[in-house]
C-alpha cells in the first residue's frame, strides 16, 4: 500500500503560507537540533520549499526518533533510510515538498495512506492538522503509533492498520490526502474523499513515476505533474487488475 519516497530527480518548491502555532514535542535530551537546522537550510529551503509552517515543523520533529537505532547516525542525511519490512522513511525533502503541496491550514483534516515510520504524520501534526493515517503492514502501524504517542502526537494523529486504497470514509471528506506509495493509477475512492478545493498528493506509475497534485474543483479534478520520483509500490487492492 505505501511507501516512503526515494530521491527526487528534479527539484522545485510550491506555494507558501503564514506560520501557525506548532505542536510541542516533549524535551529530548538527544535532540540533535543543530542537525535538523542544517537539514532544513541545506536540503529543504535550499531547494525552494517556502511554507513557513512546513519549515518550522521540519526543524522541530526529531527525525532520528522515527528510524531504527542502527540508522540514527544517518537520520538527517539527504536520503531515505530503511525501517524494516522492505520499507523506508522518506527523504526529508520529499516529506517537506509533499507537506507543502498539500496546502493545509491549522485545524484541517488530512488522510495519510501509508504511515510507515510515522514521520510524515508527525510533521503534519506539528503543522496543526488532524491526521488519519493507514498502514498496511501491521508491525509498522503498531511501531509508528507507539512512537507518535511517546512524542506527544496521540491527539493529532490516529493510526489504523489496513489497506488504504479505499481511504477512510468515516472521516471523509478531507482537506488533503497524502499517499506515500505509488499505485499504477490514482485510486478513485481517494479522489472522491477530497473536499472541494482539497489536494491529493500522490506518486503514480510503475517503473517511471510522477508526483502529482490533484485538486478537486466544483466541476471535477485538476491534475498537476510536479516532479519525477521513485516510491515503492502501493500494495493491496491497488495492484489488482
Amino acid at each position: 500500500m505505501r511507501r516512503a519516497a526515494w530521491v527526487a530527480l528534479l527539484v522545485f518548491g510550491a506555494c507558501s503560507h503564514e506560520s501557525g502555532p506548532a505542536h510541542a514535542v516533549p524535551p529530548d535530551p538527544d535532540s540533535r537540533e543543530q542537525e535538523r537546522l542544517q537539514m532544513v537550510s541545506r536540503q529543504i529551503e535550499g531547494r525552494g520549499v517556502r511554507d513557513a509552517r512546513v519549515l518550522a515543523a521540519m526543524r522541530k520533529v526529531p527525525r532520528h526518533r522515527f528510524v531504527p537505532e542502527s540508522q540514527r547516525a544517518q537520520a538527517y542525511d539527504d536520503r531515505p533510510l530503511p525501517i524494516g519490512h522492505q520499507q523506508t522513511i522518506s527523504q526529508p525533502y520529499i516529506v517537506a515538498l509533499m507537506s507543502e503541496l498539500a496546502g493545509v491550514q491549522p485545524g484541517d483534516t488530512v488522510l495519510e495512506v501509508g504511515t510507515g515510520s510515522g514521520y510524515q504524520a508527525a510533521v503534519l501534526g506539528e503543522m496543526g492538522v488532524k491526521v488519519f493515517s493507514i498502514e498496511i503492514i501491521e508491525p509498522l502501524a503498531k511501531r509508528a503509533e507507539a512512537i507518535l504517542s511517546k512524542l506527544g502526537y496521540a491527539k493529532k494523529v490516529q493510526v489504523r492498520h489496513g489497506d488504504g486504497y479505499a481511504g477512510w470514509p468515516e472521516h471523509a471528506p478531507f482537506d488533503a490526502i497524502i499517499v506515500t506509495a505509488a499505485p499504477p493509477k490514482i485510486p478513485e475512492p481517494l479522489r472522491q474523499q477530497l473536499k472541494v478545493g482539497g489536494h491529493l498528493v500522490i506518486p503514480v506509475g510503475k517503473h517511471y513515476q510522477r508526483l502529482l497534485r490533484v485538486t478537486r474543483t466544483k466541476d471535477g479534478f485538476r491534475e498537476e505533474s510536479v516532479i519525477p520520483v521513485r516510491f515503492v509500490p502501493m500494495t493491496g487492492k491497488a495492484q489488482e487488475k
